[in-house]
């Protein structure tokens, strides 16, 4: 499974995610790229999960028929101190993921 972390979280999260393909928006080239730009090109690519902060996505695109994936972490703060406490939480979510379905994993 490849995932792909939005750009507004830490890349460091990457790193915290072992046993997973992960991928960061600036690894594939993809930075500033707008939603629907970003979904159609995760498809393209294979990456089937996008974790992000973004809880507007499941409004303005249709995941379900997508192809994808989302895990929204719903934190206060976008900071690491507020990231961190999920991985755990997250680890566990991949290992429930179904394609086309949102997941949100809050702090």
């Amino acid at each position: 499974m490849k995932i792909l972390l939005d750009e507004n979280l830490p890349i460091k999260l990457k790193y915290h995610l072992i046993g997973y393909d992960i991928y960061t928006v600036r690894d594939m080239n993809w930075d500033g790229y707008k939603n629907g730009h970003l979904l159609n090109a995760m498809v393209e690519t294979g990456v089937s999960v996008l974790i992000t902060t973004d809880k507007n996505l499941e409004y303005q695109h249709n995941i379900r028929d997508s192809g994808i994936s989302l895990i929204v972490l719903d934190v206060l703060l976008l900071k690491w101190e507020y990231i961190e406490p999920l991985i755990e939480k997250i680890h566990h979510t991949l290992t429930l993921i179904e394609i086309g379905k949102i997941y949100i994993v809050q702090g």
